[in-house]
């Protein structure tokens, strides 16, 4: 559904924190380009950054990763251990896998490079305010990567027929109260079963859960939001 632009209220209101201005400047414009993004505040380190969101409570937050008194990272774990609500993107410059790994483990719902191409960028703010994830091909391609050569040391529990209906949901990017809705039961039942399904897949995430399913075969990767489309 989109939203009416006719009021600013209606738009996707944004925190950008990043430490470089001219960096701020040049997405802040790229962002409200596009008509249905509103960037609200910006933040220059990552405790002005946790400040501004807690005080602002925005739809999304965009934070790069190497920031002053607090990294990206933290703040992400801060942001969902505090305003589990907010949305966060980290858009940086690095793709290294401890990298790439920490903010995925964090809590992030999507990672997007700065090469990235400006509507490539919109989309990813738009998705992750839907509640689904946001994540560059190249860091895809890394994490897919490392599933396949990583050794399984601990074997994950087949999961029930109502568990996969609720991850192959949750991997095409619909919300829990929408995967609720789609299999007629709580969003709060649905927790419930993504609490078991990481349990059972030894998973910090729904990205990291949703990746080794379709490394396991229990689901294919055109049917996830995953792809380098």
């Amino acid at each position: 559904m989109k939203k009416s632009l006719n009021k600013s209220k209606t738009k996707i209101r944004v925190l950008l924190a990043d430490d470089h201005h001219i960096v701020r400047a040049g997405i802040r414009q790229l962002l409200e380009s596009a008509g249905d993004l509103q960037v609200i505040a910006e933040a220059a380190d990552g405790e002005e950054a946790q400040t501004l969101i807690q005080k602002h409570t925005p739809d999304v937050a965009v934070l790069d990763i190497q920031m002053p008194k607090a990294s990206g990272i933290e703040v992400t774990r801060w942001v969902r251990a505090h305003l589990p609500e907010v949305g966060v993107l980290i858009l940086t410059a690095y793709n290294d896998d401890p990298y790439v790994m920490a903010v995925l483990q964090a809590g992030a719902n999507g990672f997007v490079l700065k090469t990235t191409q400006a509507d490539e960028l919109v989309q990813s703010v738009r998705d992750v305010n839907e509640g689904k994830s946001a994540l560059d091909p190249v860091v895809t391609r890394k994490l897919m990567s490392n599933l396949f050569k990583r050794p399984e040391t601990v074997a994950p529990e087949p999961l029930t027929d109502r568990e996969l209906d609720v991850l192959r949901l949750a991997a095409k990017g619909y919300t829990n109260k929408s995967i609720g809705v789609q299999l007629g039961i709580s969003d709060r039942t649905v927790q419930g079963h993504l609490a078991h399904i990481f349990d059972k897949m030894h998973a910090s995430s729904r990205t990291e859960a949703v990746m080794r399913a379709v490394s396991l075969g229990w689901i294919s990767q055109d049917a996830a939001q995953i792809s380098d489309e």
